[in-house]
């Protein structure tokens, strides 16, 4: 992390760092399908990737755990669209397997973790 004090609820949560940090890999993943002339499925990957730390972010913000818990899910259902775009890819030869295999293996474990931690709110 930057030496940039922590002023927000979110920056404390592992699942919000770890979205964001997997949303430059996704990035890359788009920079390069976006090379293959294929701008539109570039975008959408882009736009999910960030959805998963944007929503972490927006419902830490929330008044009550119950409106968290919906950002939670929604952030959650974001890592799903990305890992099916990235199977789509994958089956479309944009990408190896050799190269999303990790990247669906930390979607996986975000999504547990984000499950986890909205149950953990009650």
């Amino acid at each position: 992390m930057s030496a940039i004090t922590q002023l927000f609820r979110f920056q404390d949560l592992e699942i919000w760092r770890r979205s964001a940090d997997l949303a430059f890999t996704l990035g890359g993943i788009a920079d390069r399908v976006e090379q293959q002339h294929r701008y539109r499925f570039a975008e959408q990957l882009r736009s999910a990737a960030l959805s998963m730390s944007n929503n972490i972010a927006e419902g830490s913000g929330s008044a009550t755990n119950n409106e968290f818990r919906k950002f939670l899910s929604y952030a959650r259902r974001s890592a799903f669209e990305c890992a099916n775009m990235l199977l789509a890819f994958e089956r479309q030869s944009l990408v190896a397997p050799h190269e999303i295999q990790p990247v669906l293996a930390e979607l996986h474990d975000i999504c547990r973790m984000i499950t986890g931690f909205s149950r953990s709110l009650g």
